[in-house]
C-alpha cells in the first residue's frame, strides 16, 4: 500500500511535497523506528548522504523527520526506498502537516534566547570596566566609550530578543486585561530609554547590563517552559500521525485501487498488507488478525481480533493480509476525533493560563507599588525616584507567580499523556484535586457486557440465527455497550443483513426495518409499548419486536472490568465515596454494586434521573467526579465538576468529558487524581516561594537598597525556580508507577 513506487505518481506526490522559494523541496514523514540512537544516526548519515539532500531535522518524541533535497536530483520514490532499506520505513504525511507551527516557534524562541545571552555577556564586560571606574580611576573618555558600545550592543536585544514582551503587552492592553507581559516590557522600556538618556547627555547611571539580563533570563524561563509544553503535545502529533495516507480499496470488480484514505467512505472495502497501518475504523471481514494498538491504546501486546469484530485507525496489522469494511472514515475516525481532542486541550490550556485572576491582582498591586515608591522618592530625594521605582518594577515583577499555573499544568497535561490519559479542560485538572465524590455510571463503564451463547431466546417459533440477525442489524446503530455485544455476537456467527430507517431512543432502545419487517429493540416497555408490556420479560436485557409482540429476548453476562475493584478501593482510601447510578434493572444493579463494594447505589435511572443525583450531591456541597461512556450520560458529563469518559464512549459522551481515558482502562483516573493532587501542590509551593520572594526583597527595593541588576538577577532566578519546580509533576520511581500498588497519594508524596 505504502510501496515507494506508489509515490511517483505526480498527484500523489502533488499531495505530501511543498516547493520552496529557493527551488528545493520539503516534505514531513512519519518514521516509527527512531528509538535506537545508533539507527538514528546511521539514518541520518544514510539521508544526508543522497545527491541534492540539503537538510534532515528529527523530532523524536512526534516521530517524525523533515526533508528538504533537490527533487531532480534524488526522487521521492528513491529517497522513502532509502528509508526503508535503513530498516526505517518512512510514511509521507499530508502537505498541511509540513508547516510545523511548533518547530518554528521553538526555533523562533531559540534565536531570541541566543541573540540575548550574546548580546548580555557583551554587554557585561563593558559594563565591568565602568564598575571598577566606581573604585579606581578610568577616564571619562574611556567610560563614555563603554557606556556608547553598551548601548548599540543592547539595541538588538531590545528590539528583537524583547519583541514578544512588547508584543504581549500590546494584546494585553487591547483585551482590557493584566498580565505579565505588561510589567516586563514597561520596566525594559523605561530602563532602556532613561540609559540612552544619560548615555547621550554623557552622565548619569546607565543600565543595559540590567536589561540584558533581565531579558535574557525571562527567555531562558520561556524557553524551559515552551519545551515542556511541546514536549507534551508531540505524542498528540504522533497520534494524528497514526492514520496512513494511502489506502488499498476493492473495486466492485474485485481489482484494487490506491486512493487517498480521507476518501475512504462507510461501506468500502479495503485490503490491509502484512504489517499494513489500518486506514479507517472498520469491521474485519477476514480470518482473524493480530494488531498492535500500543499508540491508541496503551497496550503493548499485540491483541487478536476475531471476523466480525473492529478493526481502529491507526493500528498496525502484525499478521495478515486482512479485509476490513469501513465504517468511519476520514475526519469520523477514532483518531481524528482524538485529535479534535487534542487540540481542544490545547485551547482550553491556554485559556486557562490567560485567565488567571490572582495573576492580574498581583500585576496591579505591582504597578500601584511602583508608583507609590515613585511618588515617595519624589518628595524625599527625587533624583533616587527613578532607580528605587524601577528595582521595584523589576524585582517585584509577577512572572515568576504567573508562571505557577501555566508551567505545573503543561508539565501535569504531558505527564499524563504518557499515561494514555488526555485532559480537554485544564481547569478541570485543577478542580480534580479536590473531587470528594465520584458517580459512576454502570454498564460499559464499571462492567462489560457480552452476549451469552444459549441466552437467543426465541418466542415465536423463529430460529436463534433469524432473530439473531435481525437483532444484530438494528444493534450495529447503537454504541451502547449492550447492543455492541449483540452486533459483535451477530457478525461472529451469522451474516448480518442491512437495516433501515434506523432511530436509536436513547435510554430506550432501537427501532428500523430489516427486510420488510419493522423491528424494536430494547428493553421490553419500549420494545413492546405500554399496552402489550408482558411483565415476564421485565427481567430480559434486550427483547426484539415487531407490531405482533415479542420475538425474542437476549440475556447478557456481565462482568466488572478488570480494574474496577482496585480502582474504586483506591479512590475510597484517598477519600472519594463512590455512587453508581444506572438505567439497568435493581437486580443487576445491586449484583455488580455488591461485587465491587459500592453501598450507594441507584437503578432505572434514566439521563434526567441521573443529572438530578448529581446535583443533589452538588446542593450538599460535594464536588463530583462523573465517569460515563454513553449518549445517555452526555448531560450528567456536562453538569459534572469534573467529568471523564472512555474511549470507548460515543462521540457524545467524549466531546463533554474533560477527561479521556485513552487505554480503556479506570486506573487513568487514579493517575489523573495523583497527578491533580501534586500540581495543587507544587502550585501552592511555588506561589508561596514568589510570595515570600517579594514580601523579603521588595521593601528593599523601594528604601533604594537594590539596583535595577542586581532586581533583574533575582526576579529572573525566582521564575527559574518555579520553571524548574514544576519539573516535579509526575516524576515517578519504580515503585510509584502503578497505582494499583501505591495509591495516588502516596504516589504524590514520593514524587514531591
Amino acid at each position: 500500500m505504502n510501496g515507494a513506487a506508489t509515490w511517483a505518481d505526480p498527484r500523489l506526490a502533488a499531495q505530501v511535497l511543498r516547493e520552496r522559494r529557493d527551488g528545493l523541496s520539503e516534505i514531513a514523514l512519519h518514521v516509527e523506528a527512531l528509538d535506537d540512537p545508533r539507527q538514528l544516526l546511521w539514518l541520518e548519515q544514510r539521508i544526508n548522504a543522497l545527491a541534492g539532500v540539503r537538510r534532515v531535522s528529527v523530532d523524536r518524541a512526534a516521530r517524525r523527520m523533515r526533508v528538504v533535497w533537490d527533487i531532480r536530483r534524488t526522487t521521492l520514490p528513491t529517497l522513502l526506498e532509502n528509508f526503508a532499506a535503513a530498516g526505517c520505513p518512512a510514511r509521507p504525511l499530508r502537505l498541511g502537516e509540513v508547516e510545523d507551527v511548533r518547530a518554528a516557534e521553538m526555533h523562533d524562541a531559540l534565536k531570541r534566547m541566543l541573540v540575548a545571552g550574546m548580546c548580555a555577556m557583551q554587554v557585561m564586560s563593558y559594563a565591568l570596566v565602568i564598575y571598577i571606574g566606581v573604585v579606581d580611576f578610568v577616564d571619562f573618555s574611556t567610560r563614555n566609550l563603554f557606556r556608547w558600545l553598551g548601548l548599540l550592543t543592547t539595541i538588538p536585544l531590545v528590539v528583537y530578543s524583547a519583541q514578544s514582551f512588547f508584543r504581549g503587552a500590546v494584546e494585553e492592553l487591547r483585551g482590557r486585561r493584566l498580565g505579565i507581559n505588561l510589567p516586563v516590557a514597561l520596566a525594559v522600556a523605561l530602563v532602556f530609554t532613561a540609559s540612552v538618556i544619560n548615555t547621550l547627555r554623557g552622565s548619569g547611571e546607565v543600565y543595559f547590563d540590567s536589561v540584558s539580563m533581565f531579558v535574557f533570563l525571562l527567555l531562558v524561563g520561556r524557553y524551559i517552559e515552551l519545551r515542556t509544553r511541546h514536549r507534551g503535545d508531540a505524542r498528540g502529533d504522533a497520534l494524528l500521525d497514526a492514520t496512513p495516507l494511502l489506502a488499498q480499496r476493492r473495486r466492485a470488480d474485485g481489482e484494487l485501487e490506491t486512493v487517498p484514505a480521507m476518501t475512504l467512505a462507510s461501506g468500502d472495502c479495503v485490503h490491509i498488507d502484512d504489517g499494513g497501518t489500518v486506514p479507517a475504523d472498520g469491521v474485519l471481514e477476514s480470518a482473524a488478525v493480530e494488531v498492535d494498538e500500543a499508540l491508541l491504546s496503551g497496550e503493548s501486546r499485540p491483541q487478536r481480533r476475531q471476523r466480525g469484530e473492529r478493526l481502529v485507525a491507526g493500528s498496525v496489522l502484525l499478521t495478515g493480509p486482512a479485509q476490513l469494511r469501513v465504517e468511519h472514515g476520514g475526519a469520523q475516525t477514532s483518531v481524528a476525533r482524538l485529535g479534535a481532542l487534542a487540540t481542544r486541550a490545547r485551547q482550553a490550556r491556554t485559556q486557562v493560563a490567560g485567565s488567571d485572576r490572582e495573576v492580574t491582582r498581583f500585576v496591579r498591586r505591582v504597578l500601584v507599588l511602583t508608583a507609590l515608591t515613585a511618588l515617595g522618592w519624589l518628595l524625599v530625594d527625587p533624583s533616587r525616584a527613578f532607580d528605587a521605582a524601577i528595582a521595584v518594577l523589576v524585582v517585584a515583577c509577577p512572572c515568576a507567580f504567573a508562571l505557577t499555573v501555566p508551567v505545573t499544568l503543561t508539565r501535569a497535561l504531558g505527564r499524563l499523556a504518557r499515561r494514555h490519559v488526555l485532559v480537554t479542560d485544564g481547569g478541570a485538572l485543577l478542580a480534580l484535586a479536590g473531587v470528594d465524590r465520584a458517580l459512576f455510571d454502570k454498564t460499559g463503564t464499571l462492567s462489560i457486557p457480552s452476549l451469552e451463547a444459549d441466552a437467543v431466546e426465541p418466542l415465536r417459533g423463529d430460529s436463534r440465527e433469524q432473530v439473531l440477525a435481525w437483532a444484530s442489524a438494528l444493534a450495529g446503530a447503537s454504541s451502547h455497550p449492550l447492543a455492541r455485544a449483540l452486533s459483535a455476537a451477530g457478525r461472529q456467527r451469522i451474516a448480518t443483513p442491512a437495516a433501515q430507517d434506523v432511530r436509536v431512543q436513547l435510554a430506550a432502545g432501537i427501532e428500523g426495518s430489516v427486510g420488510d419487517r419493522a423491528l424494536r429493540l430494547g428493553r421490553a416497555r419500549y420494545a413492546l409499548g405500554e399496552a402489550h408490556y408482558d411483565p415476564r420479560l421485565g427481567s430480559a436485557a434486550l427483547v426484539l419486536a415487531d407490531q405482533h409482540g415479542a420475538l425474542a429476548r437476549f440475556g447478557f453476562h456481565e462482568q466488572p472490568r478488570e480494574d474496577a475493584a482496585a480502582t474504586l478501593a483506591r479512590l475510597r482510601e484517598d477519600g472519594i465515596g463512590v455512587c453508581m447510578a444506572s438505567g439497568d434493572s435493581a437486580d443487576r444493579v445491586a449484583a455488580l454494586a455488591t461485587r465491587l463494594g459500592i453501598d450507594d447505589w441507584h437503578a432505572r435511572q434514566l439521563p434526567a434521573d441521573k443529572l438530578a443525583l448529581l446535583q443533589s450531591l452538588q446542593s450538599d456541597g460535594h464536588r463530583v467526579l462523573a465517569v460515563g461512556d454513553g449518549s445517555n450520560d452526555a448531560p450528567l458529563l456536562a453538569a459534572a465538576d469534573v467529568s471523564a469518559a472512555l474511549s470507548s464512549g460515543t462521540d457524545l459522551a467524549q466531546a463533554q468529558a474533560d477527561l479521556l481515558l485513552l487505554d480503556g482502562r479506570l486506573q487513568g483516573l487514579l493517575h489523573a487524581h495523583a497527578i491533580a493532587v501534586q500540581m495543587q501542590q507544587v502550585i501552592a509551593q511555588s506561589r508561596r516561594w514568589a510570595l515570600g520572594y517579594n514580601l523579603l526583597a521588595v521593601p528593599f527595593a523601594a528604601l533604594g537598597l537594590v539596583t535595577p541588576w542586581l532586581a533583574a538577577i533575582g526576579m529572573s532566578l525566582s521564575s527559574l525556580v518555579v520553571v524548574l519546580n514544576a519539573m516535579r509533576v509526575g516524576r515517578e520511581r519504580a515503585n510509584d508507577a502503578d497505582p494499583g500498588h501505591a495509591g495516588p497519594g502516596r504516589t504524590a508524596e514520593a514524587a514531591a
